[in-house]
C-alpha cells in the first residue's frame, strides 16, 4: 500500500505541511551546459596538440622559403668549335714602337677558342724583322697560335726572305714551322732550299736565319753555282 499526503497538525508547532513519501532520486537530468563552456574546455584539453601543429606548420614554411646560397659557377669548357669566322680578311700587328712587324691575309679564318689556334684557308704572312727586312710565307693551309709567332703552313708552302748579307732564300715543303719573331724554320718533311742560285735538297731543315745557321737531315743533294772568276788585274 502507497502512503500519499499525510497531514500532520501539533498543536505546539505552527502548521508545517509535511509530505511523507519516497525520497527524491538524486540521479536527476543535469541541467544543461552552454556551448561557450564546452567550447572553451574542447580548447584547453587540445591546446598542446594545437601548438606542436602550429609549430611544424611554421617550421616547414620557414625551410621552404629560406633562400638557397647559389650554387658554384662551373666555368664551361671551351668549345672545340670556331667562335667566330673571317673571309677574306687582313690582319695587322704592329710593335710597341708604332712598326709594322706582321701582316696576315688569308681567304678565310676560324678561330677557335679552346686552343686559341687560328685556322687559315689560302694564307699569304708578312713578317718584318727590326733591320727592315720582309719574310713572305704562303700556303694553301696554316694554323697560327694567338700572337701568329708560330706559324705552321700546310700544303703547298713556302718561305722567301733574305739574309743579313742581302742574299735571297727560299724554302719549299708541304709543311714548314714558321717562327715569325725568331726567324726560325723547321721541317721534318722533304724540302728544297734555295740560296742565291744554289739549291739543296734534304729530307728535314732546321734553319736560323739570324744567326745564319741551316741543319739539314736525311739524304741530300745539292747544286751549288761557281763563283764567277775575278777578273785580273795588272
Amino acid at each position: 500500500m502507497t502512503t500519499t499526503g499525510i497531514e500532520l497538525n501539533l498543536p505546539d508547532l505552527p502548521e508545517v505541511p509535511i509530505q511523507l513519501g519516497p525520497a527524491p532520486r538524486l540521479g536527476g537530468p543535469r541541467a544543461p551546459v552552454p556551448w561557450g563552456v564546452r567550447l572553451r574546455d574542447l580548447i584547453t584539453a587540445y591546446l598542446p596538440l594545437l601548438l606542436m601543429v602550429a609549430i611544424a606548420l611554421g617550421t616547414w614554411w620557414l625551410v621552404k622559403n629560406t633562400p638557397v646560397a647559389p650554387a658554384p659557377k662551373v666555368e664551361a669548357a671551351p668549345r672545340s668549335e670556331p667562335d667566330y669566322t673571317m673571309s677574306g680578311f687582313a690582319v695587322q700587328r704592329f710593335g710597341k714602337d708604332g712598326r709594322q712587324i706582321l701582316r696576315l691575309e688569308g681567304r678565310q679564318m676560324r678561330h677557335f677558342p679552346d686552343t686559341d689556334r687560328t685556322e687559315v684557308d689560302i694564307v699569304t704572312i708578312h713578317a718584318w724583322a727590326p733591320d727592315g727586312r720582309e719574310t713572305v710565307a704562303t700556303a694553301r693551309r696554316a694554323l697560327a697560335n694567338g700572337d701568329a709567332s708560330e706559324v705552321q703552313l700546310l700544303g703547298g708552302a713556302q718561305v722567301r726572305s733574305r739574309t743579313p748579307a742581302g742574299a735571297e732564300v727560299e724554302v719549299d715543303s708541304e709543311f714548314l714551322h714558321l717562327f715569325t719573331q725568331t726567324e726560325r724554320l723547321r721541317t721534318h718533311l722533304p724540302v728544297v732550299v734555295r740560296v742565291g742560285a744554289s739549291e739543296l735538297r734534304a729530307q728535314g731543315l732546321d734553319y736560323d736565319n739570324l744567326n745564319q745557321r741551316l741543319d739539314l737531315t736525311g739524304p741530300m743533294r745539292g747544286l751549288f753555282s761557281a763563283r764567277p772568276a775575278r777578273s785580273a788585274t795588272r
